[in-house]
């Protein structure tokens, strides 16, 4: 595979991009190698700037559920560029999309448009902290809520101990406010919530978490885990967040939260909302959104939330969801496809690895123990990932540079690219096995 161009393009934005990337994951060190620079997507492929196709399986990250560039979404963009790409003032799509959202997400009750994912985690604990009138917060090993000072925390010398900064820049008294618990867990965070009480009650606005964790790999809720969450949460007062930034409108029309049939307080979204543009969102229970200016004292802005590009891209993405349900059903089919394929070239090879799915998020881990919180996916053998990720990417198959990530199916992929992406894991499988 020639990757002359990627190579000097790399070597050329280290001079004036941190690490020559704009994302760190994008710059290939967990797996090696330079990062290819992508030219053009269509469907379910994209090419590099070499003019290497590959059948890609990030989906710019998850949002590109249909795949890369579907004409309808390109064709709403289009029409709104002939109006103009930002007001700074209200438009009728804005309250078009916001009454979609509602309608899809019953735990929705009013939302407010943002432009990313991290600005909407942020966003969402602010709200929750400014609603109940504490500080703490509860955050899940493992669990990616973008970079905001108070989720850039792990745990320290235990699990359940205050947090301890994972990064420069982040002080010490934000992370005396974050609390860990263990994902899948209940009794960690049963312990938090005990021991954070004080005569007036406990002291925790709010804990946040991805329903179905898609930043370690997917791992998957225990059943009960999250309906005994919201229980607690209820009893104590606790503002319960859902980040579905990567789950939302991926695993059902109604995220996570439907399809586990939990009601969460507050819901986080990211670039599905926006047929893959930067977007962000949050939203939930009115009292709590009342709160945020200008109708309450809770303050946060953005000149560019709500654009109509992002808008018009995003209702028709959100508009196919609603008049087409059936995706869902072809997701899950082609994604069992898929996973049976890769299951069966494991098996073969007389091997246990923990191939983790639901829905169109699937993660293949390199350890035969199961993955269910952080600690277990932290076995696996991130050597052989990244052996494994290089000979998939020399067969024409791109997945996430990462071993802690999750690959996603769109309505894109035919049978055709599944089959082919089976057979490139048993050869790749069979030749990171034999060195």
């Amino acid at each position: 595979m020639n990757t002359q161009l990627s190579e000097k393009l790399f070597e050329e934005a280290k001079k004036y991009i941190p690490g020559g990337v704009n994302s760190p994951v994008r710059a290939f060190k967990s797996v090696g190698g330079t990062p290819l620079f992508i030219s053009k997507g269509y469907g379910s492929k994209m090419i590099d700037v070499d003019g290497n196709e590959f059948i890609d399986f990030i989906g710019s990250w998850g949002p590109h559920l249909f795949g890369h560039n579907p004409p309808f979404i390109k064709q709403a963009i289009l029409n709104a560029l002939e109006n103009g790409t930002s007001f700074g003032a209200p438009t009728e799509l804005e309250v078009k999309i916001a009454q979609l959202i509602t309608e899809l997400v019953p735990s929705i009750e009013m939302i407010r448009m943002v432009n990313s994912g991290t600005e909407a985690t942020m966003s969402a604990i602010r709200a929750a902290r400014g609603f109940t009138g504490k500080d703490k917060i509860i955050k899940f090993e493992g669990c990616y809520h973008g970079h905001g000072d108070f989720f850039l925390i792990k745990a320290g010398s235990g699990a359940l101990t205050f947090g301890v900064p994972t990064s420069p820049g982040v002080t010490k008294g934000n992370a005396a406010d974050t609390l860990i618990a263990e994902f899948n867990n209940i009794d960690s965070f049963k312990k938090l919530i005990k021991e954070n009480k004080s005569s007036y009650g406990n002291t925790i606005a709010a804990v946040i978490i991805e329903p179905v964790v898609g930043n370690m790999g997917t791992v998957i809720p225990k059943e009960n885990f999250l309906k005994e969450l919201r229980d607690i949460c209820s009893e104590e007062g606790i503002i319960l967040i859902f980040d579905e930034v990567m789950t939302g409108f991926r695993l059902s029309k109604g995220g996570a939260q439907e399809l586990f049939n939990v009601k969460p307080d507050l819901t986080t979204f990211g670039k599905i909302i926006g047929g893959g543009l930067p977007v962000g969102a949050y939203g939930g229970r009115r009292d709590i959104m009342e709160m945020i200016s200008p109708s309450g004292p809770i303050y946060q802005a953005g000149t560019l939330s709500g654009n109509p590009i992002a808008m018009s891209a995003g209702y028709a993405a959100l508009s196919y969801i609603k008049n087409h349900p059936e995706i869902y059903d072809t997701l899950e089919k082609n994604s069992a496809y898929l996973e049976n394929g890769i299951r069966e070239g494991i098996k073969s090879l007389g091997k246990n690895y923990q191939l983790n799915r639901i829905g169109s998020m699937m993660t293949l881990f390199f350890t035969e123990e199961p993955v269910m919180d952080y600690k277990s996916a932290l076995k696996s053998d991130t050597q052989l990932f990244a052996r494994y990720f290089h000979e998939m990417l020399n067969r024409g198959i791109y997945l996430p540079p990462s071993q802690f990530e999750a690959m996603f199916v769109s309505t894109a992929h035919s049978i055709e690219d599944l089959e082919k992406t089976i057979n490139a894991s048993n050869e790749a499988l069979r030749k990171v096995l034999a060195n």
